[in-house]
């Protein structure tokens, strides 16, 4: 893994638990804040991905 699928890991479970607790304390706000950051999240470990086959596909 690289750093680009780890950070974009990590936001994605950062989003879901922002949104979670959005839902829990009835705050829109924070529910879109959360999905925000998931979609950043996965569009970042997209990139981290697309690297790593490029990477891989270079050592062949």
């Amino acid at each position: 893994m690289n750093k680009d699928q780890v950070k974009g890991v990590a936001k994605d479970v950062v989003g879901k638990v922002q949104e979670q607790v959005g839902k829990l304390l009835g705050s829109e706000e924070q529910q879109i804040k959360g999905l925000s950051k998931q979609i950043s999240g996965k569009a970042q470990k997209g990139v981290g991905n697309a690297k790593q086959s490029v990477k891989d596909f270079s050592k062949d």
